[in-house]
């Protein structure tokens, strides 16, 4: 075995975490090198270095959220005053995925020259382990060679995971891996799945003129707060999105005209229909599995996700892993971007802040915006019980919706839950516009370890929806939540 390069830091993954690390690792003068090579999907999309964020999730999927509603604000306009806007407009799925596509080409390119101006050495290969310390890589050729590291990074990610009761299913489906890169418009769709990816990816093909029926097993957002779920499905059902409700597809057929026959089940009821596109959201699992981890020796758990320390590290030495493809982790791009920095930190600049996973926030990007920090409801009734809590809630309708008459007025809320020993705010939820940029600031609060009174001391700007989270008097079980808009 010929020793190519051998290197202080070596990542295998390309994706945000990946990146983040191996540029931080670099600042500190390490010698780094980064493999990264996207394996098609079972229909043949591929993409460039950046990893699913950028390529097949938060960046493509933001901007045809956005798509989506701007197209819905062309009803909105009529009503605000503008009487020339053309409704009927019909949308050019193929301009919107090449002007997306070319915002992704851009920061991929973007990325190796960062990778570059760190002199990170980058491989676009395949990378497996073959000793704990030395890496193989395979080129798109076969070619191999091996490359030497005192310290071994995984940062691969994940991939779509397929029902296993279908026969050949990867044939007939599309998945996220595809949906941003379809060279024609999905048509009719139906979307099985009950995740955050399902109903975003719902929201903005309804929102773009598409007929979407999603597909739900159990529940909606398993993990998130249930009442919140509840209250973003009837928004979806009033803007015209179907869900069909305790159903499991059995089978999945090809008809002549290129079209799918999904067949389903529903309280043991069967029935049937025709879809243009079929989209699986079921859920992902870490892309682990030709590694090389077991001989090796690195421990996973029985989904292939690598169980590691708090401070990053597997079952061996040397080897570290982030991100999604790691057991208990988040799977969220800033966590794990947080995370590689402090790993190369802990490694090449002599600190020891470990990643803290509390209070993290997150959004949802459906039609109406999920923004959340902290406990749900039910996670911290199951933690701290019923009476250790109290829930401060509200319905709200923005005030620019008092210009239309097209929106559902009960569709906002907000919660704030409350610890009673301390008065701690250990939960904030919000459905609403722009949740994202609303919910961002107060995650600031929370770490800090803000009270309910400290909330309620800052002054809100009017007016606004954000000032509602300020104002909140309302308790759950005891009083209405429904507030008089401004």
């Amino acid at each position: 075995m010929q020793i190519s390069q051998e290197f202080d830091f070596f990542v295998i993954g390309g994706g945000s975490g990946g990146l983040a690390a191996a540029k931080q690792a670099a600042s500190y003068g390490a010698k780094v090198g980064l493999a990264d090579f996207v394996k098609p999907s079972p229909q043949g999309t591929k993409w460039g270095l950046g990893g699913t964020c950028v390529n097949v999730g938060c960046i493509p999927k933001k901007l045809m959220h956005f798509a989506a509603m701007a197209g819905e604000l062309r009803k909105d306009q009529i009503e605000a005053g503008w009487i020339d806007t053309d409704i009927q407009g019909k949308h050019d799925w193929n301009r919107m995925t090449e002007n997306v596509q070319n915002h992704i080409k851009k920061l991929n390119f973007s990325y190796k020259n960062q990778l570059n101006k760190k002199e990170v050495k980058y491989y676009n290969k395949l990378a497996e382990l073959e000793k704990s310390n030395i890496v193989k890589l395979i080129d798109k050729d076969g070619g191999i060679e091996f490359v030497k590291s005192k310290y071994i990074l995984i940062a691969v990610g994940g991939r779509p995971s397929y029902p296993d009761n279908i026969p050949e299913i990867e044939k007939k489906v599309i998945t996220s891996d595809d949906l941003f890169w379809l060279p024609n418009n999905p048509g009719k769709t139906l979307i099985v799945g009950a995740s955050y990816v399902a109903l975003e990816c719902g929201g903005f093909l309804n929102g773009l003129g598409y007929d979407t029926t999603i597909m739900v097993r159990s529940i909606l957002l398993r993990g998130f707060d249930q009442e919140i779920a509840g209250k973003i499905e009837d928004y979806m059902v009033e803007n015209g999105i179907k869900f069909i409700k305790e159903a499991i597809p059995i089978n999945i057929e090809l008809t002549e005209n290129n079209k799918r026959l999904v067949t389903w089940t529903q309280k043991g009821i069967q029935n049937s229909d025709i879809f243009d596109t079929v989209i699986i959201a079921t859920g992902r699992k870490s892309d682990t599995n030709k590694l090389n981890l077991e001989q090796i020796g690195v421990k996973t758990n029985k989904n292939g996700k690598i169980i590691c320390t708090i401070d990053d590290r597997t079952s061996i030495m040397n080897i570290y892993a982030i991100g999604d493809c790691v057991d208990g982790r988040p799977e969220l791009t800033p966590t794990a971007i947080k995370c590689g920095q402090l790993l190369a930190n802990r490694l090449f600049g002599g600190q020891k802040k470990m990643m803290c996973y509390q209070f993290v926030p997150t959004t949802i990007f459906t039609p109406l915006e999920y923004g959340c920090i902290g406990y749900s409801e039910e996670e911290a009734i199951n933690k701290f019980t019923q009476n250790e809590i109290i829930i401060y809630h509200s319905i709200f309708k923005p005030l620019e919706w008092n210009l239309l008459e097209s929106h559902y007025a009960q569709a906002c809320m907000i919660k704030l839950i409350v610890l009673v020993s301390t008065r701690r705010v250990i939960g904030l939820h919000y459905l609403g516009p722009n949740a994202g940029e609303i919910v961002q600031g107060y995650a600031i609060a929370m770490k800090l370890g803000a009270t309910k009174e400290q909330f309620d001391s800052t002054i809100g700007i009017h007016p606004t929806c954000s000032e509602e989270i300020l104002t909140l008097t309302a308790i759950k079980g005891i009083d209405n939540p429904q507030k008089e808009g401004c």
